[in-house]
């Protein structure tokens, strides 16, 4: 016999309601349907996780960020391109126009792939996807690959025509590592700190 939910309206409009009066299953009836449908995808915001993380970078050429996702779609590490812990980022190099190699930034800089492996908050990152917001290049591909991640999302892949970023290609591909171009949805992503007031 189905049930009766007549008086529903009027159970539910008293300030002073008794919960115990109203049927457990009554609330599958009036729950509201009206879901936002402007939502991020996981893929959004996972890379707009890895974008965010980018803003940490003192990098005053290229800012890049990673985030790290396991299979139940939780992350695990998040990183950005900076200078290896204890070597402060006043006293280092960041050009990279110097003759001398030695006064580039591109000897010390710890890449942002890097750092989310090495910051993950898990035992291992055996079988997980990882975001950037560029395409790894060769040394973090290694990495990437000895790991044990299964894919990566990448957005920009600007440097697609360097040996370095070719060299990644070539090993991800060999070992079964799927690389994937996230496109986004939209031009622009702001966060207002303001809206959660109103």
């Amino acid at each position: 016999m189905a049930a009766d939910y007549s008086n529903t309206a009027n159970v539910l409009d008293t300030d002073n309601t008794d919960t115990a009066q109203v049927p457990d299953d009554i609330f599958v009836i009036v729950a509201s349907s009206d879901k936002r449908s402007d939502y991020l995808s996981w893929r959004e915001y996972f890379m707009s996780t890895a974008f965010l993380a980018s803003l940490r970078s003192k990098d005053p050429a290229t800012r890049v960020g990673a985030c790290i996702v396991n299979r139940q779609l939780q992350i695990v590490g998040i990183g950005y391109n900076g200078m290896p812990r204890g070597c402060p980022d006043d006293k280092m190099p960041w050009g990279k126009s110097s003759p001398d190699r030695l006064f580039n930034k591109h000897l010390y800089v710890c890449h942002a792939e890097m750092n989310a492996i090495l910051n993950k908050n898990s035992a291992d990152v055996e079988n997980c996807v990882l975001y950037s917001t560029l395409f790894p290049c060769n040394e973090c591909s290694k990495i990437i690959i000895q790991s044990g991640i299964k894919e990566v999302v990448h957005y920009s892949d600007k440097h697609r025509k360097k040996p370095e970023t070719i060299a990644a290609k070539r090993m991800l591909a060999k070992a079964n590592v799927e690389t994937n171009q996230f496109i986004p949805t939209m031009e622009r992503l702001v966060i207002d700190f303001t809206e959660v007031n109103k």
